[in-house]
């Protein structure tokens, strides 16, 4: 208490000053009309433009909510265009009918935030933050918001590996839309992760630049109709029967965030049922 009498002695003239302009501006504004609407409407613009600063911090804090909720929505409605494109093929002829089962065997099961990732190495890999506390499992299919991502290499309870798209041994089955000819899209550019490689398709088919690459109906891993990229260029040598085409990838995996598992739940049946036809080592 001393100290404080003694701060306000040694600074009696500047305090008193202080007063004396409040109490100035204050007569001013209340004697003064015009002074008196300058007055308030300076202090509801710099009470607005605080309100707005607020809301502004507000919003930003929140986007990691609403990209978590954005996330969700897509998976919802990939989970239902994939189950409506099961039910009814765009290809199929008159009278197919797909059974339940088989139209719904693909679940999107959960979202997972990408935590670790490379793109310049020959064999590339993700990490994941859930694992099989989340209902994940090996050889799940991975996608993202705009293509094909990889496949899950091992997980436990709280993380995931993924073997990404852009790795030396990944293939995956695809088709061009416009010709519906399939072939096997594999990265062979390891210096270029943007680029994937598209082998097999024939010669003779008529390939166009701008077409576009999905999965296609041969895949056990991804829904048929997921993309996986653009023809961005294409070759063949006079002594070559396929393409070689270039497709510029989907998925940026330079900007990749999130993700979505999907599980392929009559996996287990279909291949048991395929390896049944192998002929066994005696």
């Amino acid at each position: 208490m001393l100290q404080l009498f003694e701060f306000i002695g040694r600074n009696r003239n500047f305090i008193l000053f202080v007063l004396l302009e409040v109490f100035s501006f204050w007569l001013l504004v209340n004697n003064n009309n015009y002074w008196s609407v300058e007055y308030f409407n300076t202090a509801n613009t710099l009470s607005a433009k605080s309100l707005e600063l607020s809301n502004a911090a507000r919003e930003y804090t929140n986007l990691r909510n609403v990209n978590a909720a954005l996330a969700e929505e897509n998976r919802r409605l990939n989970e239902l265009i994939t189950r409506l494109q099961q039910q009814k093929p765009a290809n199929a002829p008159v009278g197919y009918q797909a059974d339940s089962a088989f139209a719904n065997r693909y679940k999107f099961v959960t979202i997972a935030k990408v935590i670790e990732n490379s793109t310049h190495r020959a064999d590339n890999y993700l990490t994941i933050d859930k694992g099989y506390a989340d209902g994940i499992k090996e050889g799940m299919g991975v996608v993202s918001a705009t293509g094909v991502v990889g496949k899950v290499k091992i997980c436990n309870k709280n993380f995931s590996v993924i073997t990404s798209i852009l790795h030396s041994q990944f293939m995956v089955s695809t088709k061009l839309l416009r010709s519906g000819d399939q072939g096997t899209a594999k990265w062979e550019n390891n210096t270029t992760p943007s680029l994937i490689q598209l082998k097999d398709i024939s010669r003779y088919t008529t390939i166009m630049k701008g077409d576009t690459a999905v999965t296609s109906d041969q895949n056990v891993v991804f829904p048929p109709g997921i993309a996986v990229g653009i023809v961005k260029s294409f070759r063949v040598a006079p002594d070559q029967a396929f393409f070689d085409i270039d497709l510029k990838l989907s998925t940026d995996f330079s900007k990749i965030s999130y993700v979505y598992l999907v599980e392929n739940k009559l996996l287990e049946q279909q291949q048991s049922l395929q390896e049944s036809l192998t002929p066994k080592r005696k």
